[in-house]
């Protein structure tokens, strides 16, 4: 009984941050992460599969930073910023380092002077930015591409990773002084599909999130609970958000969402999309009917090409490329032997 009412003022401190949860697994995460926020030097490791709500966690970190929440807020994403680019992004550059830099520019580290930095899926970081990422970090200074001179940075970092950095540390794919940097407060957030007790409060959250654009509704019927408690959630929040979206678009009346604006929204999304395998399916045939390939060789060759398409993506590793085929590396690299690609991909 004692520990009920600071349980609820810190589920309704975090709900009016945008992080909505009842989940006791979960509210234990979020009294770690208030104390975070309290001692405002700290670095925080968020870890969470992608859709968990990491970013939303982070800022609700940083508006509890009684020193930081009145400056800036800075999101680096980390799986999509330009290795070209990188240095200049993260740290700015001096008017004619480099061709098109006609202007002084500062960096996000800069961006975000006194406030928090997010390092978005940093276990994507790019290899050769981690010691300088590293050399930020213990000195607290950045120097801008083409500039002689050093510049004092005071931010706190926030790193998220969508997959455990202790794997990719132990095979070499993200330096060990950086993670034991990054990890001094770790935060993992469950998946959706091990918090179901919240999936009542976070669909009317999440009606009330775009309340400006749809109907009200005030409930959630249990026939609809029941039925999400057995979906898989691979893209867990936001993948509910998103469904979330398409039955208030569609829903005609009535202020509960059902077990029939599940069902129609997943019917609206399924016929929107175009089948492309049919498509490909029928090309396939046309081929084989049109040059007197064999059934099993254009198999064969139609296998080949499409990871020679995977691969041929610029940047890709072969870690993203099996991601992107839903396979696992091994599988994947046993194919590239097969058909002679071995040596397409990065490791």
């Amino acid at each position: 009984m004692h520990d009920q009412a600071p349980d609820d003022d810190l589920r309704l401190t975090f709900e009016r941050l945008g992080f909505v949860t009842c989940s006791p697994n979960v509210l234990s995460l979020l009294r770690l992460a208030r104390k975070a926020a309290e001692v405002s030097d700290v670095t925080i490791l968020l870890e969470g599969e992608t859709g968990t709500g990491k970013q939303v966690l982070a800022q609700g970190i940083h508006q509890l930073d009684q020193k930081r929440s009145s400056f800036p807020f800075v999101t680096i994403h980390c799986s999509t910023i330009s290795e070209a680019l990188a240095e200049s992004e993260l740290f700015g550059h001096r008017r004619g380092a480099f061709s098109g830099a006609v202007a002084d520019r500062r960096g996000l580290f800069q961006a975000a002077q006194n406030g928090t930095l997010f390092l978005d899926d940093v276990n994507d970081l790019p290899s050769h930015l981690q010691p300088k990422l590293l050399d930020v970090i213990q000195r607290g200074t950045v120097r801008p591409v083409g500039s002689d001179r050093e510049l004092p940075v005071n931010t706190r970092l926030i790193a998220a990773c969508n997959q455990p950095l202790e794997p990719l540390v132990q095979t070499g794919r993200f330096r060990a002084d950086l993670y034991h940097r990054l990890n001094v407060v770790r935060l993992k957030i469950p998946p959706l599909r091990q918090r179901y007790g919240d999936l009542q409060g976070l669909i009317l959250a999440l009606t009330c999130r775009h309340a400006a654009l749809y109907s009200r509704i005030e409930a959630v019927e249990l026939e609809l609970l029941s039925h999400l408690e057995m979906q898989p959630f691979p893209g867990n929040v936001r993948e509910l958000e998103n469904a979330v979206q398409r039955m208030l678009f569609l829903k005609a009346e009535g202020v509960s969402l059902g077990l029939s604006d599940w069902m129609g929204q997943r019917h609206s999304e399924e016929a929107s999309q175009p089948d492309l395998l049919a498509e490909a399916a029928r090309a396939i045939w046309r081929a084989i009917d049109g040059t007197g390939v064999t059934y099993p060789h254009a198999l064969q060759e139609i296998e080949r090409k499409v990871l020679q398409a995977a691969i041929n993506v610029p940047g890709s590793t072969r870690r993203q490329i099996a991601q992107r085929l839903h396979t696992s590396e091994r599988t994947l690299y046993y194919k590239m032997r097969v058909h002679g690609l071995a040596n397409s991909a990065g490791a």
